[in-house]
C-alpha cells in the first residue's frame, strides 16, 4: 500500500475464454437441475451433484469476479440487508378483479350473463370461452424481464406504486432468472402470486415454536401462510428471506415491448409462461359457457381441502385477448374476469372453555372449546391452540372473542385473541401439573414444546388413542371398531393391550353397548380379517412417534421383513446408522424408531400379537439400494374413479410394493392414468395430455408382468445389528 492511500497490487488477469465458456456452460446446466428441481418437481441429479457443480461456479467466479453475472446461480441468495423498499411506479397498473357477491352456482351464471349482454350476444349465439383458474391466498407480484432477464420484481402496493423487492425474489428458487427462450421479448412483466405451501408453514410454525422455546427472543409464530409469505417477501435481509419455504405461479403479465409472436389468447399466455420456466398451476381449465363454470366451481370446491396450498376462490377470465379489450374496464376492475368464492376460512368465535386433551404419544394439547361457528364450510365447535406457551402468547382466555381459522384438512385453531373485546380479567391458561385422564404427574422434557404424561399404557387416554390408531383403514382396517366401542373397552377394563382386541369373543362383544349378535359377530370376522396385514400397516399400526403411514412403507421396503429390523433381542435392533439409511429418515426418526424396538414392553406386545395370528408377508420389500431397480421404479400413477374389483388403497398398495410412486394429481410427468368408472377431471386431464390410459384389466396385467420380472430379482434384506413406548 503507498503512503498516499493508493494500491500498487496487479489487477487480476481477465478470465481466458475458454474460463467464461466454462462459467457460462456450468451456469446453465445450474439453471436447468434448479427447473427441473423447483418447477417440474422431477430432480436429474442428487442434491450433492448439485452442490459440486455449484461450488465449482462460485470458485470459478471468485477467482475471476468478472464473470459473475446477475442471472447466475450464485447471486440468488445474499446481499446486504436493505434499509428501506424503494417504491417502483408500475407501467402498467396493477389492478384488482371483482368478486362475484354470491358464492352459489348463481355468481356464476350471472358473470357470464354480464359477459354476454356487454358483447351484444343473443340467446341462441354461441357461448363464451372462459380461462377458469385457482386464486391463490398469497402475495401478488410483478416481474420485469428484460431482453429475457430479470431485472425487477415488485409487490402490487397500491395498485400503482409498489415495493422493490427484487433481492428477496431472487431467492425464490421457482422464478427464473432469465427466462428459457431463444427469442424473449424486449420487454414482459410476468405476474403472479408469492405463497408459501401448507406443509411448509407448519414445518415453518413447528421451527418457530422450537426456537421460542429454547429462549430465542424477538421470534413468533405465523398466523397463516398468506401472512408467513408476505413477511419473507418484505424481510430487510435477503438471507433471512431466503430461510423461508416461498413458491410461485403466473398468472398474468403487464407491460409487454417488442414481442411480436404474443398469444392471442389466455390460456395461450399461461403456456407461453410454462414454457418459459415459470410454475403454472395444473388445475386450470377451458371452459364453455356459465354451465363450465358452475362446473369447475363445483369441482374445485369439492378438491379444495386436498390442494398443498390454500385458496380463497376460483377466477373466471374470458379467454380471447381479443374478447377482454373489447370488454375494457369498469371502476377500474376488468369487465373480463371475476373471482368466484367459497366460504370463509376464518371467522370471529368466543372462548367457551379451556381443556385439555391427552393423546396416543400422551401429548397434553389445549383445546379451545368454542361457540359454534361456520368456518371453511364446516361448523366448528372445538380449536387447537398447539401447547402452554402458543396459548400464552396468543393470551387466549375463556370468554376472550377470537379468530378462528380452517384450512383445508387442517385442524381449525385459533389464529389470536381480541383482547380488546376481553371482558373482565380471566386468568392465562396453565397447563395442569397433573393428567386430567389418569392422574399422572406430567413434565416438559428440556429443549421440548409439549407437556407429556408420564402415565403410558396406565393413562386410559392412551390407551384408547392407541387403539383407534391400530384400527384405522391405514393401518389394521378394523372396520367397526370406532370410538364409542373403543371407549367401553377401556373405561370398562375389557382391554388393557392391543393384543387384548382378538381375545374378545362374539358374546364378549355383544355384551358392550348398542351392539347386538350380528354386529358382534360382524367385528369378530374384521378382527380376523385383519390379521392378515402387511408390514408396513403394522408398523404404521404401532403408533412409533415420528413414523408416518409413508414412512412404515420406507422402513418395510428397506428391511423386507420384521426380524431384520428389531432383532432377536433388544440389543439385535437395527442401529440408528442403519436406519439413516431408509429414504427420508433423519436423526430424530431414526432414534425413535431404534428406541421403540430396544423397549421390553414394545416387544412382548408385538409378540403378543403374532400369537393371536397377526402375520405378513415375510420379505415385504426390497432393500433401500435395490430400490432403483423396482419393476415399477421411477413410474408415476394415477387413480380416478372406482374400479370393478379393487379398491382404490388396494391398487395403491400394489403399485408402490413394485416401486411406483401413485400421485394425486394428472400431469405431463404421469406414465399411466388408472380410470374406472365415474372418472373424472382427471381422466379428462390426461386425455388433454396424452397421457396412457389403463382400466383395471391393463393394471392387473401390468403388474403381473412387473411381478415376476421382480420375482426374478429378489433382494435379501440388510443385516441387522440392533426408550419409547407402544402407547406413549
Amino acid at each position: 500500500m503507498r503512503t498516499d492511500g493508493t494500491s500498487d497490487a496487479v489487477p487480476a488477469p481477465a478470465a481466458p475464454t475458454a474460463v467464461a465458456a466454462q462459467a457460462e456452460q456450468l451456469r446453465q446446466q445450474l439453471r436447468r437441475w434448479e427447473h427441473a428441481y423447483y418447477v417440474l418437481d422431477a430432480p436429474e441429479v442428487p442434491d450433492a451433484e448439485f452442490d459440486r457443480v455449484f461450488q465449482q461456479l462460485q470458485a470459478l467466479e471468485a477467482t475471476h469476479p468478472e464473470l459473475i453475472t446477475p442471472d447466475s446461480p450464485t447471486q440468488r441468495v445474499g446481499g446486504a440487508a436493505l434499509a428501506v423498499f424503494p417504491t417502483v411506479h408500475h407501467t402498467v397498473p396493477m389492478l384488482s378483479i371483482r368478486t362475484e357477491t354470491d358464492i352459489s352456482p348463481e355468481g356464476a351464471r350471472a358473470f357470464d350473463a354480464r359477459v354476454r349482454k356487454e358483447l351484444g350476444l343473443l340467446e341462441g349465439d354461441p357461448p363464451v370461452q372462459y380461462q377458469a383458474e385457482l386464486k391463490f391466498d398469497g402475495l401478488a407480484m410483478n416481474l420485469r424481464y428484460e431482453h429475457g432477464q430479470l431485472v425487477r420484481a415488485s409487490t402490487r402496493g397500491d395498485g400503482e406504486t409498489g415495493e422493490d423487492v427484487t433481492q428477496n425474489i431472487r431467492t425464490i428458487r421457482q422464478i427464473p432468472m432469465r427466462l428459457q427462450t431463444a427469442t424473449p421479448p424486449a420487454l414482459v412483466e410476468v405476474r403472479g402470486e408469492v405463497y408459501m405451501r401448507r406443509d411448509d408453514f407448519e414445518a415453518l410454525n413447528e421451527r418457530q415454536r422450537e426456537r421460542i422455546a429454547q429462549g430465542a427472543r424477538g421470534e413468533r409464530t405465523f398466523a397463516n401462510p398468506r401472512n408467513a409469505a408476505a413477511g419473507a417477501v418484505r424481510q430487510l435481509d435477503p438471507a433471512i428471506a431466503a430461510s423461508r419455504p416461498l413458491s410461485f405461479f403466473a398468472y398474468g403479465w403487464g407491460a409487454i415491448e417488442g414481442w411480436d409472436a404474443q398469444p392471442q389468447t389466455q390460456s395461450g399466455m399461461m403456456d407461453t409462461f410454462a414454457a418459459w420456466g415459470f410454475p403454472v398451476n395444473g388445475e386450470r381449465r377451458l371452459v364453455d359457457g356459465a354451465e363450465g363454470l358452475v362446473q369447475f366451481h363445483a369441482h374445485i370446491g369439492a378438491i379444495r381441502d386436498q390442494l398443498p396450498f390454500d385458496i380463497d376462490g376460483v377466477v373466471y377470465k374470458v379467454n380471447s385477448l381479443t374478447l377482454q379489450r373489447d370488454l375494457g374496464f369498469v371502476s377500474r376492475e376488468p369487465r373480463w374476469a371475476v373471482a368466484h368464492k367459497y366460504p370463509a376460512q376464518e371467522q370471529l368465535t368466543t372462548v367457551l372453555a379451556i381443556d385439555v386433551q391427552v393423546g396416543r404419544t400422551g401429548k397434553l394439547t389445549p383445546v379451545a372449546k368454542l361457540a359454534p361457528v361456520f368456518v371453511g364450510g364446516v361448523t366448528v365447535t372445538n380449536a387447537t391452540l398447539h401447547n402452554e406457551m402458543e396459548a400464552r402468547r396468543k393470551d387466549v382466555r375463556v370468554g376472550d372473542t377470537v379468530i378462528v381459522r380452517r384450512a383445508g384438512d387442517v385442524i381449525p385453531e385459533v389464529v389470536a385473541s381480541l383482547p380488546d373485546k376481553r371482558v373482565g380479567d380471566p386468568p392465562p391458561f396453565s397447563m395442569p401439573t397433573h393428567c386430567p385422564i389418569c392422574g399422572s404427574d406430567v413434565v416438559r422434557e428440556e429443549g421440548e414444546v409439549d407437556h407429556r404424561c408420564t402415565g403410558g399404557l396406565f393413562c386410559p387416554a392412551q390407551r384408547k388413542q392407541a387403539v383407534l390408531h391400530f384400527a384405522q383403514r391405514r393401518a389394521l382396517d378394523i372396520e367397526g371398531l370406532g370410538e364409542k366401542l373403543v371407549d367401553q373397552l377401556v373405561d370398562g377394563e375389557h382391554i388393557h393391550t392391543l393384543a387384548d382386541l382378538f381375545r374378545l369373543d362374539a358374546s364378549q362383544w355383544a355384551a358392550l353397548d348398542r351392539m347386538g349378535e350380528r354386529s358382534a359377530q360382524n367385528l369378530v370376522k374384521a378382527l380376523q380379517k385383519s390379521k392378515e396385514t402387511t408390514l408396513a400397516r403394522f408398523l404404521f399400526g404401532m403408533g412409533i412417534r415420528h413414523v408416518g403411514e409413508r414412512t412404515a412403507k420406507d422402513i418395510a421396503r428397506y428391511f423386507g421383513s420384521l426380524p431384520a429390523l428389531m432383532g432377536a433381542t433388544p440389543a439385535d435392533v437395527a442401529s440408528e446408522a442403519q436406519l439413516l439409511g431408509i429414504r427420508d429418515v433423519g436423526p430424530v426418526v431414526a432414534q425413535s424408531i431404534h428406541t421403540f424396538f430396544q423397549q421390553p414392553h414394545n416387544r412382548e406386545v408385538i409378540a403378543d400379537l403374532q400369537a393371536q395370528g397377526l402375520h405378513w408377508p415375510e420379505s415385504e420389500g426390497l432393500a433401500a439400494s435395490d430400490a432403483a431397480s423396482q419393476p415399477l421404479a421411477g413410474q408415476t400413477f394415477v387413480l380416478t374413479g372406482t374400479l370393478p374389483t379393487l379398491s382404490r388403497e388396494q391398487a395403491k398398495e400394489r403399485l408402490e410394493a413394485l416401486g411406483a410412486k401413485v400421485s394425486g394429481s394428472v400431469s405431463k410427468k404421469t406414465h399411466y392414468v388408472v380410470a374406472g368408472a365415474e372418472a373424472g377431471s382427471k381422466l379428462a386431464k390426461a386425455e388433454e395430455l396424452g397421457v396412457p390410459l389403463l382400466d383395471e384389466a391393463g393394471l392387473l396385467q401390468l403388474l403381473e408382468s412387473a411381478g415376476r420380472s421382480s420375482a426374478s430379482a429378489a433382494a435379501a434384506p440388510p443385516e441387522a445389528s440392533g426408550t419409547g413406548d407402544l402407547f406413549a
